[in-house]
């Protein structure tokens, strides 16, 4: 693996609208036909009143966020552990953003969260990447 990263980017962010034909459109890719994620009868009568959005949905955009940064060497070496705080209600303007935390002999560690526009958590945790 070659990279071509000469130092970490201080912070990547991904700003994206989530609303329900995305939404459609992922659970088809993933064949989840679970009704939570559907304008459907259990969605408004379920817990949350509305359609929420896939969990990995809202995390992809953290990955596309240290893609951005990092390309294919993000694929090759970088690891997540994340936390979900509050589901994302469609629809939702989502802001991910991973911010350097440590950078040390080439292993770049950042503090993730996705928030909605309105700064509401729904995502927090960290990523690191082996970059050089």
């Amino acid at each position: 693996m070659a990279s071509q990263i000469a130092q970490a980017p201080q912070t990547l962010t991904v700003t994206r609208l989530i609303d329900q034909p995305r939404v459609d459109r992922y659970a088809e890719a993933a064949r989840d036909p679970n009704p939570i994620h559907r304008e459907t009868p259990e969605a408004y009568a379920g817990p949350f009143g509305q359609p929420v959005a896939h969990g990995m949905l809202v995390l992809g955009l953290v990955a596309d966020a240290l893609t951005q940064g990092f390309g294919l060497t993000w694929a090759e070496t970088g690891t997540l552990k994340v936390r979900w705080r509050s589901p994302a209600l469609t629809p939702v303007t989502v802001i991910a953003r991973a911010d350097l935390r440590k950078d040390a002999d080439g292993l770049a560690t950042y503090e993730v969260t996705c928030t909605d526009e309105g700064g509401e958590v729904l995502l927090t945790g960290t990523a690191s990447v082996r970059y050089r």
